[in-house]
């Protein structure tokens, strides 16, 4: 064989670079020579004598096959397919020169293949997944080939049992290739995406987004964005449990300092510190967040110093990108996050544009003690239960505000827990000057930072519960559009979007959430809350369904699941669905419920319930209630009772469809010009 021609020929449509990768990867590992085409050849005369020459003289040839195969009639895979097929007609004694593999449910039986690949046993190897018995048997297979024919046990598929075990003699010369492998892997299959359309790309163009595996079946595709990555949380090696919130909380700046950087898809933080803990491996994080790189680390902090350990993983591949190890004083940590997202996006070949360093360090502050006070609240207000500990993280917010009174960042937090504390609060007293206190905060923090996103969040969220909708929707979208890559805006400033009426912005945005933030109950509850709202119930239900397999434990997916179906009419399933919790949106969903199936006595029990237990605090509810019930008398007395309280539950009338029936009352038109809803 001569030195440019490769002992295994890997066959593949573009759409299939991925899972290809994962085989190329594991046989190079072990020693396994593997043209994978990975140069610039795009078609014509250099690239038809390539592959000519490497089918001719390689010893294995491994086609691809998947529904992407089946899908296309035309492709250069189908080329080098008709060469290998020629060439197993020569040496028509030794089928084993075709291993084809499957990488999802193809089967062999309605497959658009050569008929000579239906001749020998097809591999199973799910999305590419290569397990060490695929493995063993390709190299038993190549070794067979250098002195007899191969044998029938050499045929059998991975999938069939574990091959009998090499002699030690060739495992040791398999264990030498693969270190002299794995030093070069890192310029084969580890930069192979980045050329797997120089000859694929001709054929389809950009791969598609992943499909969902088929049913009992592993995931045949991972095919992450360009640029995209997870930030794990980092680890505390401070050998202090109590010290937990600052590496959590450092780890989520760090996160949040990457999403200032354009062209970077991070994923958010629920999602990613989901996984703190649970030992999973980087590979399985990756897929289940869609991203191509994992950022993980560790903080070790003294009492003036910190040392940051950040390595950054090619998630595709496995392999370092990048690493280092920072010695800081605590109150660089400005600097700190600017140089790590500096040294990230460049790893990920991202092209900076404008000044990292101010997009980074908008709004924080070079006091190490504000910074730890701040974390102390951050980490508070988002394990929060009570109100008690929404109090207690503006106790911290306010610590670092005394120590350092331009930190704007710490006056949006803080502004946003007032805002909370007031959403919680019982008197009306109460609720007023909670209100008041977030507006100031809000206001000092935009004076300080103009463009700080959190600054404008802050200010959208206090409009939206205060009923200044148009303000809201005009600080949603300065939100946006200062933090494109934020979740927690995109979630909020969706759902608010769709509750205007903009169905098609709304749930656009709210996708897009839950994108970066996949495994966070409460994005797909806003996707879900945007769907209902545009009265898409089936898609409702279906979302639904994702956020009780997220969190079992939130009541409020089975309310609205339960409107969902009885905006569809099934009356059964609304019913089953509202029944199994006692929220609120459960009980409204079975007062109207029950009214319907004809248990009216029922529906009667549930509302009067709800006043005894809530008063006049739910008077939106009760009105949506009534006016499914057909009293449009009482249901406007209480929707104006509603206005008279400045219910929070109001930013729903545009597009409440409990209230359809109420929409051509003269009284109903009044209210909703009062509200002074945007455009």
């Amino acid at each position: 064989m001569s030195e440019t021609t490769k002992a295994v020929f890997l066959s593949y449509a573009s759409e299939d670079a991925i899972a290809a990768e994962k085989v190329c990867a594991a046989l190079r590992i072990a020693g396994i020579e593997v043209w994978f085409d990975k140069r610039e050849l795009r078609g014509g005369d250099a690239w038809d004598a390539s592959i000519r020459q490497q089918i001719k003289n390689c010893t294995l040839f491994i086609p691809v096959i998947s529904r992407n195969t089946q899908a296309r009639g035309e492709g250069y895979f189908r080329l080098e397919w008709k060469l290998a097929v020629d060439r197993s007609h020569l040496i028509a004694a030794d089928q084993a020169f075709l291993v084809p593999v499957v990488i999802d449910q193809t089967a062999d039986a309605a497959a658009r293949v050569p008929d000579r690949f239906r001749e020998v046993q097809w591999t199973q190897l799910p999305g590419g997944e290569t397990p060490p018995a695929f493995v063993e048997r390709v190299g038993r297979l190549l070794e067979g080939k250098q002195g007899s024919p191969a044998s029938d046990a050499m045929r059998v598929s991975a999938t069939q049992g574990t091959p009998k075990t090499r002699p030690a003699s060739a495992r040791s010369r398999t264990v030498l290739l693969a270190t002299i492998a794995v030093a070069i892997l890192a310029f084969g299959c580890f930069v192979a995406i980045r050329f797997v359309l120089s000859r694929h790309g001709t054929e389809g163009g950009a791969v598609p987004d992943p499909k969902p595996a088929a049913e009992g079946a592993a995931a045949t595709r991972f095919n992450p964005p360009p640029h995209s990555i997870a930030v794990l949380p980092f680890a505390n090696m401070s050998g202090d449990s109590d010290q937990e919130y600052f590496s959590d909380g450092l780890t989520e700046e760090l996160l949040n300092s990457l999403t200032a950087i354009n062209g970077l898809q991070v994923a958010a933080r629920t999602s990613a510190f989901s996984f703190k803990g649970t030992n999973t491996d980087i590979g399985t994080i990756a897929r289940k967040l869609n991203v191509g790189a994992v950022l993980e680390g560790s903080v070790r902090r003294s009492a003036h110093t910190l040392r940051i350990t950040a390595q950054l993983i090619n998630s595709v591949t496995g392999f370092h990108l990048w690493s280092k190890t920072y010695d800081r004083n605590a109150g660089d940590v400005l600097k700190l996050q600017t140089e790590i997202a500096t040294s990230v996006a460049s790893a990920l070949q991202v092209t900076l544009l404008g000044d990292v360093a101010a997009k980074v360090e908008l709004g924080g502050t070079n006091n190490p003690a504000a910074f730890d006070a701040y974390l102390r609240g951050a980490k508070t207000h988002t394990t929060m239960r009570d109100a008690q500990d929404i109090s207690a993280a503006i106790d911290e917010y306010t610590e670092a505000l005394r120590l350092d009174p331009r930190y704007s960042q710490a006056y949006a937090a803080r502004s946003i827990a007032f805002s909370n504390f007031a959403g919680m609060a019982e008197g009306e007293t109460e609720v007023r000057k909670g209100y008041e206190k977030a507006l100031a905060d809000a206001r000092t923090a935009l004076r300080l930072a103009p463009d700080l996103a959190q600054a404008h969040l802050a200010l959208a969220v206090l409009s939206d519960n205060t009923l200044d909708f148009r303000r809201a929707s005009d600080e949603y979208e300065r939100a946006r559009l200062l933090a494109p890559g934020n979740a927690e805006i995109l979630r909020l400033s969706g759902r608010f979007a769709t509750w205007m009426q903009h169905y098609d912005e709304g749930i656009a945005t709210t996708r897009r959430a839950v994108v970066l933030d996949p495994l966070a109950r409460s994005t797909h509850s806003a996707l879900g809350e945007a769907l209902y709202a545009a009265r898409r119930y089936e898609e409702t239900v279906a979302v639904y369904a994702e956020v009780i397999s997220l969190d079992p434990g939130y009541k409020g997916s089975y309310g609205y699941r339960g409107l969902a179906y009885y905006g569809l009419g099934d009356l059964d399933h609304a019913r089953a669905s509202c029944e199994t919790t006692k929220h609120l949106l459960s009980r409204q969903c079975l007062a109207v419920v029950y009214d319907k199936l004809g248990r009216h006595l029922d529906a009667e029990a549930i509302l009067s319930q709800l006043q005894s237990e809530f008063g006049d605090a739910s008077a939106y509810q009760y009105s949506t209630i009534y006016a499914q019930w057909g009293d449009r008398a009482k249901a406007l007395e209480w929707l104006e009772t509603a206005w008279r309280l400045r219910d929070p539950g109001l930013v729903y009338l545009k597009t409440e469809p409990l209230l359809d029936p109420l929409r051509n009352e003269p009284r109903f038109q009044a209210i909703m010009r009062q509200l002074n809803f945007p455009d």
